[in-house]
């Protein structure tokens, strides 16, 4: 029995799910202008993947190197998102949603 594809799988839903808060946090407390740091991590796990000897484990880099610049995306559509009212604002920051 190979259970190599779910365990990727799972790994993969749980990056998933761990990167969904991260985004609507960073958001939140510094705003889109932060978008970088998800680049410069993807860069830094897109580069350790390609250096791991282990295909599983760098499976898992690569995974969270992707989600990391899906994350930049997101952080702009999570801005938008808060300009609708559909997350809270962060008061501090009112005047960059108008």
């Amino acid at each position: 029995m190979n259970v190599f594809g779910i365990a990727i799988g799972f790994v993969t839903f749980l990056v998933i799910g761990m990167f969904h808060p991260i985004v609507i946090k960073t958001e939140y407390h510094f705003g889109k202008k932060r978008w970088w740091i998800f680049l410069i991590a993807g860069l830094i796990f897109t580069l350790a993947s390609i250096f791991v000897k282990n295909n599983y484990h760098s499976i898992i880099l690569g995974v969270i190197a992707f989600s990391s610049y899906w994350s930049i995306l997101e952080m702009f559509e999570q801005h938008e998102r808060v300009r609708k009212g559909w997350f809270p604002m962060n008061p501090k920051r009112k005047d960059e949603y108008k």
